[in-house]
């Protein structure tokens, strides 16, 4: 009897990383929880080469990134688009002109481009790492040392305890302290102590924490380790006298034109003195001796990442929930917003085409910690809430979307902040706002924080006009909501909305 593989019937997701040194898209297929990559592609764009003094990136770094992701839209053509996920790190959390690059780039993949902070980038590199080791007990301290930043964390299995991103990277400090291409020890050491310094940050803390091993990941410690293991300066990964060595054969040559070293690619060799430099400040800093290699990182990941999504298991609401549980929210009020809120957007989802389950989940998560500012004042607290979701780190949220949330959250009563939504990039402003508004009705429903339930309350939306229909007398017989719902419709009319309460 023949059998058929039903691999191929299962869904295909893809993730693309936009590093400063290289960009990375990985093709994978999900089949019974685990991802089996069909397609890796990588190729070395140097995009933080090209990022100047004043935080711009030039025109040609910016076409060198184009060129490489016009040739990635090829591969992902065929995978349905909310499959596929982009993000980008520390070269494009840096650039001022990032938009012009991200406009370019979403036209070419016709997939939003992600810019995710430091630690959401730890946190997703260490999924990736553990996704790929033995599921052993005991923590890792994991290393990624990539272009712009180098990402530490601390883990047990696949939680991670300590997460930490550094403004060290093996191009910027190529730029920096190789600048005339000469290699001298007095270069080399002037990157050693610049980046233990940037270490002392995290220091006493990770020592004092303590690990059982210790990993590395992505195309430095890769290229460390192979030429170790290539020159038989180690058995198997990086050791403290294997890299010692490792730098004296480097510093045998004069130039980083001239330099040649067995096991390393010659695109990577240009960036090999900076990157051993940072990796022999951290074994210092850190006290390890020595380090294994894992092929998880950044893009591995970010699969595994949608995989928990695409199965409800979004670390996003676990963020929420632990966000609220900080700052000590009254959960009762919130289900009761929640629950109108839902019955709310419901009934006008399609009229004001709102049909997206991220507007949803953004909805849910705005209801949770719209009232998290009441622990810092109770003046001013939609202010403070918005401050808090906009500069807490949220493990699973992008820039974007943290900064989407903070603009739901301050919008949630008063004055209508008409110039906060400007902000936003135009494909979001007109849907967001009418995610506020729902938000604010249903917030304006339970002022009053009883436990009794609400009316069946009809909405009908069209462009710019909200109906709101109430049962006969209900609102007679609650002057204050009456009058507080008159009060929002002026504050609406001035941001462009007519909201028409019947009965």
């Amino acid at each position: 009897m023949q059998t058929t593989d039903n691999t191929t019937e299962a869904p295909l997701v893809a993730a693309i990383d936009l590093g400063s040194n290289s960009f990375h898209m990985v093709i994978a297929r999900l089949f019974q929880d685990e991802l089996k990559p069909l397609e890796i592609m990588s190729e070395k764009v140097q995009l933080g080469a090209g990022l100047d003094q004043d935080k711009n990136l030039s025109d040609e770094a910016c076409q060198r990134g184009l060129d490489c992701l016009s040739r990635f839209a090829q591969r992902i053509s065929d995978i349905p688009r909310d499959s596929i996920r982009i993000v980008a790190t520390n070269t494009l959390r840096q650039a001022r002109n990032r938009r012009v690059f991200q406009r370019e780039a979403e036209k070419l993949l016709g997939v939003p481009m992600q810019v995710i902070a430091g630690r959401e980038e730890a946190r997703l590199i260490y999924l990736g790492v553990s996704h790929t080791l033995a599921d052993d007990s005991g923590s890792r301290l994991v290393i990624d040392i990539g272009g712009g930043s180098t990402e530490f964390i601390v883990g047990e299995r696949f939680e991670s305890r300590l997460l930490e991103s550094l403004q060290i990277g093996c191009v910027s400090y190529s730029r920096k302290y190789f600048a005339d291409g000469k290699l001298t020890r007095t270069n080399f050491q002037r990157a050693v102590y610049a980046a233990q310094r940037e270490l002392q940050a995290i220091q006493r803390e990770y020592c004092e924490h303590g690990w059982q091993s210790c990993v590395g990941s992505s195309g430095t410690a890769k290229a460390i380790r192979n030429a170790c293991q290539a020159l038989g300066f180690s058995e198997e990964g990086i050791t403290r006298k294997g890299l010692t060595q490792l730098k004296e054969e480097i510093l045998s040559f004069d130039t980083i034109d001239e330099l040649e070293v067995v096991g390393v690619k010659p695109e990577r060799t240009a960036v090999l003195p900076a990157g051993v430099a940072i990796m022999a400040a951290i074994f210092d800093s850190l006290q390890i001796d020595q380090m294994t290699f894992s092929d998880g990182a950044l893009r591995e990941g970010v699969l595994y990442d949608m995989a928990g999504r695409l199965h409800h298991e979004d670390v996003r609401v676990r963020t929420i929930t632990a966000l609220a549980d900080r700052y000590h929210v009254d959960q009762a009020q919130t289900m009761r917003i929640e629950s109108t809120l839902m019955q709310l957007f419901t009934q006008v989802r399609n009229d004001w085409d709102l049909d997206d389950s991220n507007l949803r989940d953004m909805l849910h998560w705005a209801a949770r910690c719209h009232e998290i500012g009441l622990a810092i004042s109770h003046s001013q607290f939609h202010k403070h809430s918005a401050y808090l979701v906009m500069h807490s780190d949220l493990p699973g949220f992008t820039q974007l979307e943290q900064q989407l949330l903070a603009v739901l959250v301050r919008a949630h009563r008063r004055k209508f902040p008409v110039d906060e939504f400007l902000q936003l990039p135009d494909r979001y402003q007109e849907s967001y706002r009418r995610l506020a508004i729902l938000l604010r009705l249903a917030i304006l429903l339970h002022r009053n924080r009883s436990m009794n339930r609400l009316p069946d309350i009809q909405l009908k939306a069209s462009q710019q006009t909200l109906s709101i229909s109430f049962p006969d007398d209900w609102l007679t017989h609650y002057p204050l909501t009456q009058a507080e719902l008159e009060q929002e419709t002026e504050y609406l009319k001035n941001a462009g909305y007519k909201i028409k309460l019947t009965t």
